[in-house]
């Protein structure tokens, strides 16, 4: 084949240090675009990103170049700085681990959605119980003792 083609989309999922709930509802929108912007600024696509006071979810589209730990790396680091010098919350932290799962452009409108309406979602299922069974569905081993 003369080109290369590709389709990868990632489904990230992190949270704060201890799950504090650092992230209040006035800065949350300011936090998913700002993390919008460093996806884009890797030459990567930010299809959605959202979360609540204590984690985030991120659809992004990536590029054959990318290496999965240095986008995450860049992320939690650069919005770390961000959320330091911006929204002067000096003691801010990412918890050291992540999640990252694949999905198919077809399940993109899916993703996006459940992304975008994590509050709602929350109302009826915990962080753990759903962190759980993202697990369980990508089919990922996991010890729950370093769950959280």
């Amino acid at each position: 084949m003369p080109s290369t083609h590709l389709s990868l989309h990632y489904h990230f999922v992190f949270s704060t240090k201890n799950r504090e709930p650092w992230l209040a509802p006035t800065a949350r929108k300011r936090v998913h675009e700002y993390i919008g912007g460093i996806i884009r600024s890797m030459n990567g696509i930010a299809h959605a990103v959202g979360g609540t006071g204590d984690h985030i979810h991120v659809a992004a589209g990536l590029r054959a170049t990318h290496c999965l730990a240095d986008v995450m790396r860049e992320i939690k680091s650069e919005s770390s700085r961000w959320i330091h010098e911006e929204l002067r919350q000096a003691g801010f932290t990412w918890q050291e681990g992540y999640g990252a799962f694949t999905f198919a452009a077809p399940d993109l409108e899916s993703v996006r959605a459940y992304v975008l309406n994590q509050e709602e979602h929350h109302r009826v299922k915990t962080f753990q119980e759903e962190y759980k069974a993202m697990l369980q569905r990508g089919m990922v081993e996991y010890d729950e003792r370093y769950l959280w």
